[in-house]
This record gives C-alpha cells, sequence and structure tokens, in this order.
C-alpha cells in the first residue's frame, strides 16, 4: 500500500483547482487523460488529492518543456 497522503476531495475541489468545467474533467477521463474517481457511495465519486495534483505538475511542466 502506498505510503503517501490519500486525501480524498470532491468534484467541486477538482474544478476549482483545475479551471475545467465538470464536463472537460468527464472528457479527459474517458479519454484516459485525467485521474480516475474513486467510488465512495452508491451515487459518489471523489478523487485523490496527490492524483490531482501530480496530474497538474505534470501539466505545467509538460507546457514549459514545449515551450522552449
Amino acid at each position: 500500500m502506498k505510503t503517501q497522503n490519500t486525501k480524498l476531495i470532491r468534484l467541486p475541489a477538482v474544478i476549482e483547482r483545475t479551471g475545467f468545467s465538470r464536463s472537460w474533467i468527464y472528457e479527459l477521463i474517458n479519454q484516459k487523460q485525467f485521474p480516475q474517481p474513486v467510488k465512495i457511495g452508491s451515487r459518489a465519486v471523489a478523487f485523490i488529492e496527490s492524483e490531482i495534483d501530480q496530474w497538474i505538475e505534470v501539466l505545467i511542466s509538460k507546457s514549459r518543456n514545449n515551450s522552449i
């Protein structure tokens, strides 16, 4: 089992962090280009905070490397 911080965050927090709309986040999930949500109830999902943070860091890194 991983020893990293595994705090779960809900979709509104993900939207706030990424600036993406709900529909675009789910489109990226369907394309396997965004961290997969974790089912936390019969109709509820959450995201692992550290995975979202890492995804953002990779996106920034790719953007910086392509602009050089």
